[in-house]
């Protein structure tokens, strides 16, 4: 098997996945329990987490500390940060993102689950849907996670009763339906118990569907970039100019989406200068296609002015070129974003100046309503932005690509990034751009 056929069978088997959900229903528990019980434990960790278990007086080793790695988050039994475990099985390979349940920390969740292919929304029980429960599920239709799991853990507290489960699957799958969610697989679960985790349960033979790693292992990767519009952010451009090499002169980045072929005509952005691949390099050998993930180098058949922050695509497929993005953004920093907030926009590798013209809208994720023109978005907030950007930028729509439909804010003074965005409409302004900035060079 070549090198690229092998990258490419692994790539297909790799699953991003995010867990979800209020205080106390479990989340680190379930990830620590799936961990355990695929043993993807090292025998030191357990033994960790053993003694921090006898430390706090608790009789069984309490698996959540497996997740919890904070010492704020042990010393409160919350999770606050998003914890990354890496782990495998025999028919797959995972990342998981481990995220907070608090509603201070929905920006954590934006963050674990931006690159996740499916959410697994723990609900508990005794309580069924939440607040808490409704915005997780707002979150996952938000960021277009195409798959949901419905994990309604601690069924051992409800004597495993199949009513309970099927009254609460019903009103969340109805819910999230309506918010465009496109699929929902619901499992009736105990984390603590390890019913329907890993393996079947033996209390819930009403029960004929998957354990959470069975559908784990199986569900289909639908999300694949390769299969996106084809975009390449130039990070570099190498010109060796050696005696064996006096003429090259390659292009580096990592592809975001999409493949390239040897031959095919390609454009330049945001410039429009069009020329043809003459060939890929590829971990130092010279490959005719190359696809998403792959660190690659392009040769173009023309010499063209290209320097980093240029996104290469194919001529057939280029996204439009704006300087006015409108887009849906969650606000991650603690100082405010305001009307006339002057930012740095980072798209792919380009990073250019940036003024927000309007926020419209903050959405309300306890009922979805939206509230109007709030004049700013805070910390956790997320809503509407409309962005004028100093210089044209290539952007694809959220929907058609999460990885080059999306940016960040940063504040240029420190360099701290303030918003997460989703582009969600772009559009063309009528008013000319100016020919000169003024004083401080941010009026465009």
């Amino acid at each position: 098997m070549s090198t690229t056929t092998s990258e490419a069978l692994s790539e297909t088997t790799l699953l991003r996945f995010a867990t979800a959900g209020s205080v106390d229903d479990g989340k680190s528990t379930l990830v620590g329990r799936l961990l355990h019980d695929s043993k993807s434990v090292l025998t030191d960790q357990l033994e960790a987490v053993e003694r921090a278990s006898t430390a706090r007086g608790q009789e069984g080793p309490d698996l959540a500390l497996l997740t919890d790695g904070l010492r704020a988050e042990r010393e409160q039994g919350i999770t606050i940060d998003v914890a990354y475990r890496y782990f495998a099985t025999a028919k797959r390979r995972f990342i998981l993102a481990d995220t907070p349940g608090h509603v201070q920390y929905t920006r954590n969740m934006v963050t674990g689950a931006s690159t996740a292919e499916l959410t697994v929304i723990l609900i508990d029980a005794r309580n069924g849907v939440v607040e808490q429960t409704r915005r997780h599920a707002a979150l996952a239709a938000l960021l277009r996670v195409p798959h949901v799991v419905l994990a309604v853990n601690k069924m051992d507290l409800v004597e495993y009763k199949e009513s309970v489960f099927a009254a609460i699957a019903e009103e969340f799958t109805a819910y999230a339906t309506e918010l465009g969610v496109p699929e929902v697989t619901a499992i009736p679960i105990s984390a603590l118990a390890g019913d329907n985790v890993v393996e079947p349960s033996a209390n819930m033979d009403w029960y004929g569907g998957p354990t959470v790693l069975e559908h784990l292992e199986t569900v289909p990767v639908t999300h694949d970039l390769s299969h996106c519009h084809a975009r390449l952010p130039v990070q570099y451009v190498i010109r060796p100019q050696t005696a064996e090499h006096p003429d090259y002169r390659g292009y580096a980045g990592q592809i975001a989406a999409g493949s390239f072929r040897v031959g095919e005509a390609v454009t330049v952005l945001p410039s429009g200068h069009a020329s043809k691949i003459a060939g890929i390099d590829l971990l130092g050998q010279s490959v005719d296609v190359a696809w998403t993930t792959q660190s690659v180098t392009v040769l173009l058949e023309d010499d063209i002015d290209i320097s980093r922050g240029d996104l290469i695509v194919p001529s057939k497929d280029a996204p439009p070129t704006t300087q006015d993005i409108e887009a849906t953004v969650c606000h991650v920093a603690d100082a405010p974003l305001t009307v006339g907030h002057r930012v740095l926009l980072k798209h792919g590798t380009r990073t250019v100046k940036a003024i927000v013209k309007d926020i419209p809208s903050r959405l309300t994720l306890d009922d979805l309503s939206l509230h109007p023109h709030p004049g700013q978005l805070v910390a956790n907030d997320i809503g509407r932005v409309k962005i004028r950007t100093a210089e044209p930028l290539p952007v694809d729509s959220y929907a058609d690509s999460r990885r080059t439909g999306s940016f960040i804010l940063i504040d240029p003074s420190d360099g701290t990034t303030l918003t997460a965005g989703m582009v969600g409409e772009s559009f063309a302004s009528p008013e000319p751009v100016k020919d000169a900035a003024e004083d401080d060079g941010w009026d465009f």
